[in-house]
């Protein structure tokens, strides 16, 4: 079975970090972006599925995850 791709491992992961609690906090959204950063870029399905995540999951974060969201927003230019 081949490797699945980075943008549905983020999305599946993503699955995991909603399910425990609701919510999304900074270590899990570090970790989900550091599947997009794994080798090296972060293509277009890639910022899509972590923009449809962060678009979920804005609204019911704290002050630093809010923080860290801002960051990831301007470096991944949505």
């Amino acid at each position: 079975m081949s490797e699945l791709r980075s943008h549905l491992r983020i999305a599946l992961a993503s699955i995991r970090c909603f399910t425990d609690d609701g919510t999304l906090d900074t270590n899990e959204l570090n970790y989900l972006l550091g599947i997009a950063k794994a080798d090296g870029n972060i293509d277009e399905d890639e910022k899509r599925v972590l923009a449809s995540i962060i678009s979920k999951a804005a609204n019911r974060v704290d002050a630093g995850t809010a923080k860290r969201i801002g960051e990831i927003r301007n470096e991944l230019g949505f």
